[in-house]
């Protein structure tokens, strides 16, 4: 069976949901999964409904992501979806987050899906198990591994992806059948791949994945795509009888960079009307996100409008629950709001500057040439994923440095421009290149090209550079517990360039959420106990980061900041998040 869907992206804030919904046409109490033990034929396309087991069955469906959910909290965010009315969750498999080197899985902690669907709070699920999921991830959800292969070609028949896809589905498609409808479990409907209308490379590889996810029994999504302006041509269309429609992406607004102005949602009239009609027109929906969660660590992608726009660590599109009210069908109680708590600023009275901590490091890669981030020789071969990449090299002279487009995606040079370069490589004739990956683009024709680092030759005075030591600086937690040395030196100036900041929050026994503020700091990645929360910039548009209750512990909690350039006096903490947006949702709690 082929389900047919709808897209639209962006538009309006999910909001007030069932103050639209007619209690007579919704009523499908008995059509959950606790209710439904002896189960016959699952989701199904007849005429132009969907049908459960048989009856008529309309998707209600909101996205949460659980890598982007601590743990702890998968429930309540679940709970929640289900206190407003809805009757299915839908979410993703990122690859790259499971399988992040090659050949080595991980399905544990806040990886876990399985013991997501077993706590889904008498939901049915959507699982988009990929391989290419989208979902503003680095790379789509890919593994960077791939780009290792230089021919590799991303989402087509192309060998060497088949094969790693191949072996990837071998180890998930086995998890996923046991948690399929017709054994007990909660998932009705699987979208393979996602929105491959706008990439279409090959046209056999739609039949390929469809081969290969052939042992999941369930129905399967194929998405095709159509502009908002035939919304009303193409809701006449289908409401005569043709199929179904299952609207995927029904967003509340664009994502925010790094360095622009916030997006914000559209009002609630023009989102009462659209949901009014296409309910009206028996649309099923899913509302992406239900609840956005965070980019923690370096999972978050980047976008290509009209030029490259990393994304911010908030992936901040959300459903407010306590926004809705005067339900049409019957609702379930409303879980607690997760308290907040402010705490004492913390001083960083201890630091290490990069260039100190470089001799305990790991031996660097010699290279001729500068390399890549995917292609060096680090992670049992899988290359370096996310981070940084440090290339040192020695110069006999000042002047000119070019890179022709070579430097993916921000790089900073050591020494600083706005020192006499002829003067300091007298001294120290060393020039380091300090180069970050931003985030891969997470969709389009380009994703191919995604290789970070230097990727090509940079030069001096039009000259190639040469003979390079190359730093993996890949920021995980290993490289905090096991690279970074125990030599902090007390903060007797304001240092200035690349360093590590120490500093010791303290708390009472019941650690509550809260949001850091680093007002003063200039840019760099914060940690807590070991734990990447994410990436902080000065030029906005997010301020604060979210630091989840459950990753801190009684007593010391120890953080430690990376800043690139500046540091700041002091981090502090706020009860509320600060990401740019309308006053509205700010009040919003989940």
């Amino acid at each position: 069976q082929v389900g047919t869907s709808l897209q639209r992206r962006p538009l309006h804030s999910a909001l007030g949901l069932h103050t639209l919904l007619c209690p007579c046409r919704m009523n499908q109490i008995f059509l959950t999964p606790s209710r439904m033990i002896n189960r016959g034929v699952g989701l199904k396309v007849e005429g132009s409904s969907f049908t459960l087991d048989g009856s008529p069955f309309l998707i209600i469906a909101g996205t949460i992501h659980y890598f982007r959910v601590p743990r702890e909290y998968w429930r309540d965010r679940l709970q929640k979806l289900k206190a407003c009315g809805f009757n299915t969750v839908t979410t993703h498999i990122p690859w790259n987050l499971h399988e992040p080197r090659k050949g080595w899985f991980y399905f544990t902690a806040n990886l876990d899906f399985v013991y997501v669907f077993s706590i889904c709070a008498g939901l049915w699920v959507i699982l988009c198990p990929g391989p290419y999921v989208g979902g503003d991830l680095d790379l789509g959800g890919l593994p960077s591994w791939l780009l290792r292969d230089p021919k590799m070609k991303l989402r087509t028949t192309y060998k060497g992806f088949t094969k790693a896809v191949n072996h990837y589905f071998d180890k998930i498609i086995p998890m996923i059948v046991q948690l399929q409808y017709a054994k007990g479990g909660p998932i009705i409907a699987v979208q393979v791949e996602n929105e491959y209308g706008s990439y279409h490379q090959d046209k056999r590889y739609l039949k390929y994945i469809k081969k290969v996810s052939a042992p999941l029994t369930f129905l399967h999504i194929y998405i095709f795509l159509i502009s908002l302006s035939d919304l009303t041509k193409w809701t006449l269309h289908f409401s005569q009888g043709r199929s179904p429609i299952l609207m995927m992406v029904y967003t509340a607004r664009s994502l925010d960079g790094w360095g622009t102005a916030p997006h914000f949602a559209d009002s609630h009239s023009e989102y009462f009307l659209e949901v009014r009609e296409m309910f009206n027109a028996s649309f099923s929906l899913n509302f992406y996100m239900f609840h956005g969660g965070t980019n923690f660590g370096f999972m978050g992608g980047s976008a290509s409008l009209d030029n490259y726009l990393p994304m911010i660590t908030s992936y901040g599109k959300y459903l407010c629950p306590a926004a809705i009210s005067n339900l049409g069908i019957p609702k379930h109680p409303q879980p607690d709001s997760i308290p907040k708590a402010t705490y004492k600023s913390v001083i960083t009275p201890y630091y290490i500057s990069l260039w100190d901590v470089m001799p305990y490091l790991e031996e660097p890669i010699s290279s001729v040439k500068p390399i890549c981030m995917e292609k060096l020789s680090v992670n049992q071969g899988s290359g370096q994923s996310s981070g940084y990449v440090l290339y040192e090299t020695m110069i006999i002279s000042g002047g000119l440095l070019t890179t022709k487009g070579h430097l993916q995606d921000r790089g900073q040079r050591y020494p600083l421009w706005r020192v006499c370069l002829g003067q300091v490589y007298k001294n120290n004739p060393t020039l380091r290149i300090l180069v970050e990956n931003q985030g891969r683009l997470a969709y389009g024709q380009n994703i191919n090209k995604e290789r970070k680092g230097l990727i090509g030759d940079i030069y001096l005075n039009n000259s190639p550079l040469r003979k390079f030591k190359i730093y993996s600086l890949d920021m995980k937690t290993k490289f905090l517990r096991r690279d970074l040395p125990n030599i902090w030196k007390p903060v007797v100036f304001k240092h200035q360039g690349p360093a590590f900041f120490l500093g010791i929050l303290r708390m009472g026994n019941y650690p509550r959420d809260t949001f850091i503020k680093m007002e003063g700091w200039t840019k760099g990645v914060i940690f807590i106990n070991g734990q990447n929360l994410g990436r902080y910039w000065n030029i906005g548009p997010q301020e604060t980061l979210y630091l989840p209750g459950p990753w801190l512990r009684p007593g010391s909690n120890e953080i430690i900041v990376f800043e690139e350039f500046k540091p700041g006096l002091q981090i502090h903490f706020t009860n509320m998040s600060h990401l740019g947006m309308v006053p509205w949702r700010a009040n919003c709690s989940i």
